[in-house]
């Protein structure tokens, strides 16, 4: 093979686009690449039109080898929102302003459904009808008559990387503008720099106009302990990600939810508690790595992770993860239901029409009986108690917010069940925390009695899963009313504060079930892979256990448990001393430092499994 050929083969891998392998932070392409972005933009770095038109080109071609051809419609939600922005602005009438609103709303959730939902909506009319529709891609099909031949498929739609991240970045620019919050932005190429910033383009996080524009015409500073920080955050992104998600990923958890039937109880457990290290471990190190790189460029990124299995309670753990989600959550929906204030009608049409759809796809009558029933209390307390209609609505809210949250993350039951049990955790902790101790411990009595009879006279492996967890939250009740009868005057904050943290990440742990039963799934199957993979765990899980070979499993899968240990210790280290040694990080000479990275580098590359793993999060 002669020179020229080799460099035209070499162009054109650089410039093609490999669906199996997708440019990913973890290849050693990406840092080749932003190697060359970084040498290119040292040039442009003090022209902030020029840095800004070269960052937006660049962003488009990372775009494009995530993603290939979804460049176009990427394209079209750029140029899209751009016009709608600029549209909005000017207008003085309250008509014009809510109609370019609304159609840009419309535009953008009809794209998001159409990629992401199609297979959901068309199996659940399929469902509840009896019909056979399949799904059919027509914008393949569009393409197929424009080249003349049947280059795409149009029998199976794929998912647009990043799709969710990037509209819903797209929908808050424009609700901003039509609020007055922000002008817009006048500069096109400017505009899709905003949307496009290639570090957080496909996963997140979602970064508010008001946050990042002005960032956009300010001069380009690096100080030397920014510089230091900013390779610190990218080594502690890498690590988690390759060293704790991958490695237990592949080594464990991916082959117990594979076919939960084939391992034990004590596996299935010890693998659901290990994906909630996995699936943190991996979405916060893509923010890590994506925070580090924007900062070599001169850019801030939202904090969008606060240590989030120190929460005391699911409201509070919705503060700590995925920060950036959870706050567009509440400002583009919560708020716009009516937030705490009061219900609105798109309030009650969404949980009633998820209740009854849900039991329509159930084909029982128990459970339509169960859901009108609970219509008809709330519809009551409504009507007729005016002292809690304030709180009432304010939770139907909060659990609109967390349903449509969870259909947020991906398009089946599972999720949408994921969703729902987080907001249950947030409404029972509302509730909670007004029952004094006696209150409390008396609930979970009785939740224990009630749940022991069920297990003795109707035997099912949810029943005991739930007699043994209220078990531990009664002892934990129990104990904290004999303390209150006894009088006792020494504090025990720190005891209460970690038996909280421990139930709260068990709580977590629990709906994580349902979140990876209904990830990395073909769409077309999602919904019955899923809840039949959630089911076989919880057999599992709530069936017998030989305890006799639990010391055996530890040890066979002694490096993964170690693994999951190590990573849990770290996490729940007081937050002074991450900041502590980060800043020592920082502050090391460059020698040094680059020795330290060198080392980190060696030793992060010993747990690079043969295939690199996706983030999960870039199927969101």
């Amino acid at each position: 093979m002669g020179f020229w050929d080799v460099v035209l083969d070499f162009l054109k891998n650089l410039f093609s686009f490999d669906q199996a392998h997708p440019l990913l932070f973890t290849q050693f392409y990406f840092w080749a690449f932003f190697a060359i972005v970084l040498a290119f933009f040292s040039l442009v770095k003090s022209k902030v039109l020029l840095r800004n038109a070269f960052l937006f080109f660049v962003s488009l071609f990372f775009y494009y080898k995530t993603s290939g051809l979804f460049l176009l419609l990427f394209l079209f939600v750029i140029v899209y929102n751009y016009a709608a922005g600029r549209w909005l602005f000017p207008r003085k009438s309250r008509f014009g302003r809510n109609f370019v609103l609304t159609l840009s709303i419309v535009v953008n959730l009809s794209l998001l459904c159409y990629y992401k939902y199609a297979y959901f909506l068309t199996d659940v009319v399929n469902n509840l009808f009896g019909t056979e529709f399949r799904v059919y891609d027509v914008f393949a099909h569009v393409g197929n008559r424009i080249v003349g031949s049947q280059a795409f498929s149009v029998d199976s739609i794929f998912l647009p990387v990043g799709i969710s991240f990037f509209i819903f970045q797209a929908i808050s620019y424009v609700f901003d503008i039509y609020r007055r919050r922000v002008e817009p932005v006048r500069n096109f190429l400017d505009f899709g720099f905003y949307l496009s910033f290639f570090p957080q383009l496909v996963a997140g996080p979602i970064v508010r106009a008001n946050e990042f524009i002005p960032q956009l015409h300010r001069p380009f500073f690096l100080a030397r302990k920014q510089f230091g920080i900013a390779v610190f955050w990218i080594l502690n992104g890498l690590a988690k990600k390759l060293i704790l998600s991958d490695y237990i990923a592949v080594n464990f958890c991916d082959r117990v939810f594979s076919n939960p039937l084939l391992y034990t109880g004590f596996e299935n457990l010890s693998a659901l508690f290990g994906y909630s290290l996995q699936v943190y471990a991996d979405f916060s190190g893509y923010t890590d790595i994506a925070t580090g790189v924007a900062m070599l460029l001169g850019f801030y990124l939202p904090k969008n992770f606060n240590s989030p299995y120190k929460a005391r309670n699911a409201a509070e753990f919705w503060k700590r993860w995925h920060i950036s989600l959870s706050r567009w959550l509440q400002d583009y929906l919560y708020i716009p239901l009516g937030g705490n204030r009061n219900g609105t009608f798109g309030s009650y049409a969404i949980l009633l029409g998820i209740a009854f759809l849900a039991s329509a796809l159930a084909k029982s009558w128990w459970v339509f009986g169960g859901v009108l029933v609970l219509t008809l209390v709330i519809g009551a307390i409504i009507l007729f108690r005016p002292l809690w209609r304030r709180e009432v609505v304010s939770d139907i809210n909060r659990m609109d917010t967390m349903l449509l949250g969870g259909l947020w993350h991906g398009a089946s039951w599972n999720f949408m069940i994921w969703g729902g049990l987080n907001g249950l955790g947030i409404l029972i902790y509302r509730f909670w925390k007004t029952c004094n101790v006696y209150v409390r411990a008396g609930l979970l009595g009785s939740l224990c009695l009630i749940l022991f009879g069920l297990c003795r006279w109707t035997p099912a492996p949810l029943f005991n899963l739930f007699f043994v967890w209220s078990l531990i939250l009664f002892a934990g009740a129990f104990v904290r009313m004999v303390y209150h009868l006894c009088r006792f005057k020494s504090k025990f904050s720190w005891l209460e504060t970690g038996w909280a943290v421990a139930m709260t990440f068990i709580f977590i742990t629990f709906t994580r079930l349902f979140f990876r039963s209904g990830s990395n799934l073909d769409p077309a199957e999602a919904n019955e892979v899923a809840w039949n993979t959630a089911k076989n765990m919880v057999n599992q899980i709530g069936g017998p256990w030989d305890l006799s070979v639990i010391p055996q499993i530890a040890w066979q899968h002694r490096s993964v448990f170690l693994l999951i240990i190590l990573g849990m210790i770290i996490h729940w280290l007081p937050e002074r001393f991450k900041r502590r040694y980060r800043i020592t990080f920082a502050k090391l000479p460059l020698p040094v430092m680059l020795l330290v990275v060198a080392a980190a580098v060696f030793v992060i590359c010993q747990f690079i499994t043969a295939d690199l793993q996706s983030f999960i999060y870039f199927q969101f």
